[in-house]
């Protein structure tokens, strides 16, 4: 791990969210379709008194409602975004916040009633024009997370300073060895040999490409982060690769160049839906004939895709501004007319749940550590929250990841 320098955090506004709305009716229809999804479900729902929701038992997760008003009110208001901004304030809290996020998460498409899903128009937020992934607006949508402080992931990432799902060897969860063997296992799909010219498209903070560099491969990647290639650069210096790795500041429609390979990691699910045929247009275009392009993504069912779309989350607000997570199905659209083919492909998401959860713990237990860069308690809580949702949606099903070996026709 490259040495911690201490300093300031980014401001956070947290603007009138310790004051919710009041819309007493909203508030109302709040509480009996959070009765009703409940009522079910293995969890015990504690309210102030003592009165008690949900089917769960002795050993299921308990969430304590301390400030039911608030809480109603923030669902009554937007539920997607203020189920996590009451967690963030208090409203609501679980000793087992993973497990708990889990039994909802599997139940996602069923939590509130068939009938009224028909109305989901008419209450969910439509993302902000400003978060569209223009070339402006995904360098503004990516500053506001992975900017944020380069010595906040130190604390809580691996030493491989990797920031997307290991792929762990059978009946281990060793994270370091996980990250490898994923990017292992990409470069593999994507045919990486000595000699090879590689364009990486989302640098993180260099792992992968220090690895491919290793193999004897030349490397070009792509970030639009300023703080990650700075650091990318350092580790890169430090692993004695400054003449086989360059990393530049460019977005990947402004790519330009010819490659034997193309990696990305992870970093499609910030492209945005209108761009990914953009994105692999671009991959097409870059890509030598006969090239091979390993991709890693996280997936959605296709039905929850399209069910979902263009609404506006917690996860959008406060985490993955522009983000949206492709389905197979909808990747496999989006390669129409490009030349690429989809040769081989494998799915892991149990191992990002383990991943999420190991990450989730060292953030906590490195508490200490973030405060002293300059974040607050809501800031933790929201961290918290984000770690545990991600962790819940892969432990239940509901999300997936999958790393896919895609062929460029051979010209």
């Amino acid at each position: 791990m490259t040495e911690l320098t201490t300093r300031p955090a980014p401001a956070h506004d947290w603007g009138d969210l310790f004051t919710p709305p009041c819309d007493p009716t909203r508030a109302r229809i709040a509480q009996a379709l959070f009765r009703h999804a409940v009522r079910g479900l293995p969890v015990r729902v504690v309210f102030p008194g003592g009165r008690r929701l949900g089917a769960g038992g002795p050993d299921s997760p308990v969430m304590r409602v301390h400030r039911p008003s608030a809480f109603f009110h923030r669902l009554g208001v937007d539920a997607k975004i203020g189920f996590g901004e009451a967690y963030m304030v208090g409203d609501w809290t679980s000793t087992r916040l993973a497990e708990l996020l889990t039994v909802f998460s599997a139940r996602m498409a069923r939590l509130i009633p068939k009938p009224l899903q028909v109305f989901r128009g008419l209450v969910d937020r439509s993302q902000p024009a400003a978060e569209e992934n223009t070339l402006t607006g995904s360098r503004r949508n990516i500053h506001r997370h992975y900017d944020l402080s380069n010595e906040l992931f130190e604390l809580f990432l691996d030493e491989t300073m990797t920031y997307s799902s290991a792929w762990f060897e059978p009946g281990s969860t060793d994270l370091v060895a996980g990250q490898l063997r994923k990017i292992d296992g990409v470069l593999d799909y994507a045919g990486v040999r000595p000699g090879a010219h590689v364009l990486e498209i989302g640098t993180g903070w260099g792992a992968l490409a220090v690895r491919a560099a290793q193999r004897g491969a030349r490397v070009t990647s792509l970030t639009i982060s300023a703080e990650q290639k700075a650091l990318a650069e350092r580790r890169v210096a430090e692993a004695g690769l400054s003449d086989r790795v360059q990393v530049l500041l460019r977005d990947y429609r402004e790519a330009h160049g010819s490659y034997d390979a193309v990696v990305s990691v992870e970093m499609i699910e910030a492209v945005g839906e209108r761009y990914w045929p953009t994105y692999f247009q671009s991959v097409a275009r870059l890509l030598r004939p006969g090239g091979r392009f390993g991709l890693q993504s996280i997936t959605i069912a296709d039905d929850r895709l399209r069910a979902t779309r263009g609404t506006y989350t917690w996860i959008h607000k406060y985490v993955f501004p522009g983000g949206i997570i492709p389905s197979p199905e909808a990747i496999e659209r989006s390669l129409a007319g490009t030349g690429l083919r989809v040769q081989r492909h494998r799915d892991f998401g149990t191992d990002y749940a383990e991943t999420l959860r190991q990450w989730r713990e060292r953030f906590l237990a490195n508490w200490a550590g973030v405060a002293a860069l300059g974040f607050d308690a809501t800031f933790r809580r929201m961290w918290e929250f984000y770690l545990a949702y991600c962790e819940a949606g892969f432990a239940s099903g509901y999300l997936g990841v999958r790393q896919l070996s895609l062929a460029a026709d051979p010209g």
